[in-house]
């Protein structure tokens, strides 16, 4: 018989304490488990929220209050953006340093769905998750002349169980207190929805995307006061990215007259742009560039980074106690096992033998409360997933795996080694005589 399999029998004839021990390894792990999956999750999943565009203008305010107000929805915008800001970006003096700028204003919403008006260049430009574009699953985006259409995001059609073609009417935010103002002298037109858009697994899943002129359109403003009034919450914008050479030939590295300093100046001149724009607008006195990409950085970083460790540690330190308690367990078994030791010792078992039996119930132990943690913390993922689905608009998976796991059995093992060298050392210095006699 194998040294594993009379271990085994051994956890086997103290079940009840070997069932408790190696639960008690379980929580631990899962709590690892639950705190690895889930930072890894939402550390993605908002730095690749944060990349679909480079820069944010915004008014005047804290940066990350822009990023969680435009780029996660998660708080009231910071301040508005005049609409001459947008035409000195698309036509205007700002016009060499972008690619792109798309207009984005929040406000109101429909049975706890944001609703976010911009204009068809916002699912035409922009992508998520690396270089994805965004679909529809059901209809099609809205056009610039589809005043009063709106797109759903998957959790929004969820929460506010509308369909294509049904219409709605948006209702003002509600006020920290609760309470939503109403609008007794406003007329709110209704929005028709025309469209779905398949899952993403970014903060855009949880809101209605409407029209922008439609939004503006909403409280029946003429066309004088529309001009003169217009502001955005946030301007999003693709910083230029083709730039000509002074020189205006392109550098070959493999010419035989190649100039790396040539090629350096090359680079500088390219890159330019992303410097060049928080600065100019750093002197503005109403609106700033924020990186949101920088911005997450810091944020997970300094902040929910930290949280994290505190977490792990926590984690780590029940998972010790436990392969402490683990330890204590088969100590104390040691003296209602001395005949069965001495009698193994009579059948020919080495010391070595027998201290290698008791390092293997303790590995085995470790493995098996491992195996079980990996599946409660796994499944505990899984079983909050709709609320962080609900309040992030982030997807997490039950099956979501980080790399970091699997170094928890082969540290399991390496701790239960540690630990039950005591109960196995005792085990190797038990003498036989003394054992067997009546």
């Amino acid at each position: 018989m194998s040294l594993w399999k009379i271990a085994f029998r051994s956890i086997q004839f103290r079940y009840l304490s070997s069932i408790l021990t190696a639960f008690s390894m379980s929580l631990g792990v899962a709590l690892i488990v639950t705190v690895l999956v889930i930072h890894g999750v939402l550390d993605n999943s908002f730095k690749r929220s944060a990349q679909g565009y480079d820069y944010i203008i915004a008014g005047k305010g804290s940066p990350i209050d822009v990023v969680l107000s435009t780029v996660f929805y998660l708080r009231q915008p910071v301040g508005g953006v005049a609409d001459t800001y947008l035409q000195k970006f698309q036509r205007g003096e700002y016009r060499h340093l972008v690619d792109e700028a798309i207009p984005l204003t929040i406000g109101h919403h429909f049975r706890g769905s944001t609703l976010v008006g911009t204009t068809p260049a916002f699912f035409e430009k922009l992508r998520f998750r690396g270089d994805q574009h965004y679909k529809c699953a059901e209809g099609n985006f809205f056009k610039s002349a589809d005043l009063y259409s709106a797109v759903l995001g998957s959790q929004a059609r969820k929460k506010t169980g509308l369909k294509i073609g049904e219409q709605f009417v948006p209702e003002n935010m509600p006020n920290p207190d609760g309470t939503v103002d109403k609008d007794d002298d406003d007329h709110h037109d209704p929005f028709k929805v025309v469209g779905i858009m398949e899952p993403t697994g970014t903060p855009n899943d949880n809101v209605i995307f409407v029209n922008i002129d439609g939004f503006y359109d909403m409280h029946q403003i003429d066309d004088h006061d529309k001009k003169h009034s217009k502001s955005y919450s946030a301007l999003l914008l693709f910083l230029a990215r083709k730039s000509i050479k002074p020189e205006g030939k392109a550098i070959d590295p493999k010419a035989p007259d190649f100039n790396p300093s040539a090629m350096m100046e090359e680079r500088a001149y390219i890159s330019i742009g992303a410097t060049e724009l928080p600065a100019v607008l750093e002197e503005t006195p109403d609106v700033q560039a924020v990186s949101p990409v920088n911005e997450i950085t810091m944020l997970l970083e300094n902040i929910v980074g930290n949280v994290q460790m505190v977490l792990l540690f926590l984690a780590v330190l029940i998972v010790i106690v436990a392969g402490i308690g683990m330890m204590v367990s088969i100590y104390n078994s040691m003296s209602e096992r001395k005949q069965e030791i001495a009698i193994m010792r009579a059948l020919g078992a080495r010391r070595f033998t027998v201290m290698s039996i008791i390092l293997l119930e303790s590995i085995l132990l470790s493995i098996g409360g491992g195996f079980l943690g990996l599946f409660l913390g796994h499944t505990l993922v899984g079983s909050i997933s709709p609320w962080i689905s609900q309040y992030t608009g982030i997807i997490v998976h039950a099956w979501d795996f980080r790399l970091s796991e699997c170094f928890l059995i082969p540290g399991l093992v390496l701790l239960a080694s540690i630990v039950g060298f005591l109960p196995a050392a005792v085990a190797y210095k038990q003498d036989v005589a003394t054992s067997l006699a009546p």
